[in-house]
């Protein structure tokens, strides 16, 4: 059996910037990479996403984006930026390579992979992301709905549903940017358990970020008490905020229950709805992990700050709010990187 220092599962932007770090730490890292290409999840988002951080505050450890620094990079060049950093992380990536299970060995792990032998390893970083799971909620009568149900991972672009009754369940950044665009062929509305909230793209003339850097709040830990907000702000250049006050789409309570084709809104009208997007998050997608115990009742990782509460060398990159604002994004994956680098290279130099 083939035995290394640390198996790094996931070679998106968390995963690299964990092999980043590790190397730095002088650790060997190998990369355990499900699909063919190092670049997350970021091909698979719909065709008109952009980053709602500058080329500037977008870039991993060691390699900067490139370009205009002021513009916000769309979905392809950031797949781009990724294979690029791939390329000269000089780590060991392995394509291909899906891990189903870790499972305890002695101080380490033995990672079983589709169609492959085991492998050893001192350590593992869980760097799937909090992005690989989609939030799918039991909501009444979905299951009973006969039209067309998706989640927007699995959304791409509007002319499909040109023409359509569309509802688009959920009042973040991705269900506000895709029911606006739903909405110039389509019938559309915004149906949310709570009011969108809001937030300036661009306060007192700077980019969000801009602050978000000067003050230090990007990188602020959020301590143990501090709970995730239930419902994030839209960040928004005034173009969202006009759209839904204009109607286009129109913002709604979550209905009260579907039946068939037919919605029945909070308020006891009913119509026809030709399809349902929900944009309703995601969860880890880490249940390669569960032989560790190292999962609560929900599948989320039990840990803090990114080390795993249920092996010291086991940690986590990536995960929304893992320690900070920026946590699970470009700009704020190296910094939690580099501390969980840091940990592991002390467990692993203990005798």
């Amino acid at each position: 059996m083939e035995y290394v220092d640390v198996a790094v599962i996931g070679a998106g932007q968390s995963g690299l910037a964990s092999a980043h770090s590790l190397l730095r730490a002088g650790l060997t890292p190998v990369l355990l990479e499900a699909s063919d290409r190092a670049a997350g999840s970021w091909p698979r988002y719909y065709d008109s996403l952009t980053l709602f951080s500058p080329a500037r505050y977008s870039s991993l450890p060691g390699l900067s984006f490139g370009g205009d620094p002021d513009r916000y990079p769309h979905r392809d060049e950031v797949a781009a930026y990724l294979s690029r950093y791939a390329e000269r992380l000089g780590a060991d990536l392995r394509t291909g390579h899906r891990v189903t299970a870790v499972r305890p060995a002695g101080k380490g792990f033995e990672l079983d992979l589709v169609g492959g032998p085991t492998l050893g390893a001192g350590a593992v970083v869980a760097a799937t992301g909090g992005f690989g799971r989609p939030n799918r909620p039991a909501l009444p009568g979905l299951d009973t709905f006969t039209g067309t149900v998706l989640h927007v991972s699995e959304y791409r672009a509007p002319e499909p549903f040109a023409g359509q009754r569309v509802v688009v369940v959920g009042a973040g950044n991705s269900a506000v940017q895709v029911a606006v665009e739903l909405a110039q062929g389509a019938r559309v509305s915004l149906a949310s358990r709570a009011p969108v909230r809001w937030f300036p793209q661009r306060p007192l003339g700077r980019d969000l970020h801009f602050w978000l850097t000067a003050t230090g709040a990007d990188a602020a830990p959020l301590g143990r008490l501090q709970r995730r907000p239930a419902t994030m702000a839209v960040i928004d250049d005034g173009r969202y905020r006009a759209a839904l006050a204009a109607g286009r789409p129109d913002r709604r309570p979550l209905f009260a229950r579907i039946d068939g084709p037919v919605v029945t809104w909070s308020e006891g009208a009913k119509e026809e709805v030709d399809a349902i997007i929900l944009a309703t998050g995601y969860r880890p997608d880490v249940g390669y992990l569960a032989p560790l115990g190292a999962l609560d009742h929900d599948g989320n990782p039990r840990h803090r700050n990114g080390t795993s509460l249920a092996h010291p060398r086991l940690a986590h990159v990536g995960l929304e709010w893992q320690r900070s604002l920026s946590s699970a994004s470009l700009r704020g994956v190296g910094r939690d990187a580099r501390r969980v680098a840091r940990s592991l290279a002390r467990e692993l130099h203990r005798p």
